[in-house]
């Protein structure tokens, strides 16, 4: 069963190379009464999924990854044969009839064009709360409840999109003097952190050097 269906809270999976997506996104769903246990971050699809084995999101809220080996919509279907009810969200760089089309096939809640604002974000995810409330109505009043709660204030500038450090899978980087391979990539309250081939330890990215 759900986390739904339990009555307790949706599960998201907050999945984007960009730092300050993530950490904005997860304001928001908190801002209306989320648990931060609720919502987990990663910063490439393939982080995200191993991440998902054991999380079982309910909403995955992903880059489209254009460029890696596995996009968002595949992702989301690597998902899906785990977590059938897992609902999808998009946000993309190039949003075209070809983009649209196939968000609306994999059943995407919405597909929000980068770069966008704080308020473009903040507007887009509260539309899609409120209609997943109105799916779902033992979810309702309690969304209602939190909706009226004041949101945290959007700033007006774009956000700021990268300062972070671009690590992916199959990377290799120098820790303790030693070569590494980058197995993992997630983002931990605000965080980025590598987790390295052959250990289970979750290393600061900020510690670690390009090979």
């Amino acid at each position: 069963m759900s986390s739904v269906e339990h009555g307790k809270d949706l599960r998201f999976l907050i999945v984007d190379p960009l730092a300050g997506v993530l950490s904005f996104a997860r304001q928001l769903l908190e801002s209306y009464g989320f648990a931060s246990a609720s919502i987990r971050c990663a910063a490439d699809p393939e982080s995200a999924l191993a991440l998902a084995r054991e999380f079982a999101p309910d909403i995955l809220i992903t880059d489209w990854f254009a460029d890696s080996a596995m996009t968002g919509i595949q992702l989301h279907q690597r998902v899906c044969e785990q977590q059938p009810g897992c609902r999808l969200a998009l946000l993309s760089f190039k949003v075209g009839p070809e983009q649209q089309a196939a968000a609306e096939q994999a059943g995407s809640r919405f597909l929000l064009r980068k770069p966008f604002t704080p308020q473009e974000l903040q507007d887009t995810l509260r539309n899609a709360l409120a209609k997943l409330a109105i799916e779902r109505p033992e979810l309702h009043q309690r969304f209602q409840a939190v909706a009226q709660k004041k949101a945290p204030a959007a700033p007006p500038r774009p956000i700021e999109l990268p300062q972070l450090v671009s690590l992916r899978p199959g990377d290799k980087v120098v820790y303790g003097g030693k070569t590494e391979t980058v197995q993992h990539v997630v983002i931990s309250h605000g965080e980025l952190v590598v987790q390295l081939k052959g250990s289970g330890v979750m290393v600061p990215a900020s510690k670690l050097k390009r090979a």
